[in-house]
């Protein structure tokens, strides 16, 4: 589990080795469109590595929760003091988010569209359904994902005099559908309507329209179908089964989540879009984190091959740590390298380059830091 939350984590970080940039410097270079592509998430529907970043964090909360159930289990703490914790950690969990998202605000800025957030508001009902059968979580996980898909359905779409200037989409967007889809539209939707009412209920410099990216607060809500598959993926890893038998179990999970998904998109019922944190995306998104999930068991817990892993494990073991880091001081880190160094050795291969070779060796100072609090058993935990 370090080694995947590691490298999930890895790779968000890595959004500072800036492939675009390459990319638009060599447009006719396959090996940097590749790059670029999956460092940045897709428009609207689909998938790039880059959209599998945040449902992977949210499948590994699901996936340590029986581990944490069953560690205070033996510590002797009651139910009343595990929740309490849960509570405590979700209401942690969405203070951090938003005091992340308001370090160049000049006010608090109010939103609960981001990772931590999204956590944090499914959490404390991630721990209640922890504590129950595999058959009621899979119940609820049902529930979540067919409620979810049936208020967007009975959320009317817009009509024809609706300007899709006033919410930043374009009124042509390659992107648009019809029929059941059209009422997963970008900034038209259930999840948009509810965020003009909800994020103006907050302090705000301006009032809230619309979120450029089309991400909502209510995705929490399928969110937390995405970490009840990590649930049930910790609860068979706990379960006494066979490596053998865990494996299989997670590569049909995988297999039937990827399918699932691609259908509901093809068939014009869901698109897999992760900006809403459609149902389609939770299946399909949750197949690829057991698939992933697989690789990184059968490797390191099966095959025994663990050295390769270790910077990752570095890294995932102080999940927190990174993510605050990449927030808060990767300006800074980049100023001082140019205050004391200039621009000089990031020029050595050339302009093109300079934004990879910077962020590198910024990511070189993230690492360090990590690994000297590895070295210190220093872990922030919350």
């Amino acid at each position: 589990m370090d080694a995947y939350r590691g490298f999930v984590m890895t790779l968000m970080a890595a959004e500072l080795l800036s492939f675009h940039r390459l990319h638009e410097a060599f447009p006719n270079s396959s090996f940097w469109a590749f790059l670029a592509h999956h460092q940045s998430h897709v428009e609207w529907a689909g998938c790039s590595l880059h959209d599998l970043i945040q449902p992977s964090f949210s499948f590994l909360v699901g996936v340590a929760l029986p581990y944490s159930i069953a560690s205070r289990a033996r510590l002797g703490q009651s139910f009343t003091v595990q929740f309490g914790h849960a509570l405590r950690r979700s209401l942690i969990l969405i203070l951090l988010g938003i005091f992340l998202r308001s370090t160049h605000a000049e006010q608090t800025y109010f939103t609960f569209e981001d990772t931590l957030t999204q956590i944090g508001l499914g959490y404390p009902f991630l721990f209640l359904l922890g504590r129950t059968s595999s058959r009621t979580t899979w119940i609820a996980f049902g529930l979540i994902l067919f409620g979810y898909w049936l208020a967007f359905i009975l959320y009317p779409t817009p009509g024809s005099a609706f300007d899709y200037d006033q919410v930043g989409v374009s009124p042509d967007w390659t992107e648009h559908y019809t029929g059941l889809m059209a009422h997963f539209n970008k900034n038209s939707n259930l999840a948009w309507a509810f965020d003009k009412w909800f994020l103006n209920l907050f302090p705000r410099k301006s009032p809230f329209l619309f979120n450029g990216g089309g991400y909502a607060t209510l995705s929490f809500i399928p969110t937390l179908g995405t970490m009840l598959l990590g649930l049930q993926a910790g609860r068979w890893l706990r379960s006494g089964l066979s490596q053998g038998d865990i494996i299989r179990h997670f590569l049909i999970a995988g297999a039937i989540g990827i399918a699932g998904g691609v259908l509901l998109h093809v068939a014009g019922i869901c698109p897999i879009v992760k900006r809403i944190w459609t149902p389609a995306w939770v299946l399909f998104s949750g197949g690829w984190c057991f698939w992933l999930l697989t690789l990184f068991y059968y490797v390191i817990d099966v095959a025994g091959r663990r050295g390769w892993a270790f910077p990752f494990v570095v890294v995932g073991m102080n999940s927190i740590a990174i993510y605050c880091l990449v927030h808060l001081i990767d300006r800074f880190i980049i100023n001082s390298f140019y205050t004391h160094l200039g621009h000089g050795p990031f020029l050595i291969f050339g302009p093109a380059y300079e934004q990879l070779l910077i962020g590198a060796a910024t990511l070189a100072v993230f690492y360090l830091i990590l690994w000297w609090m590895y070295r210190r058993k220093l872990f922030i935990r919350i």
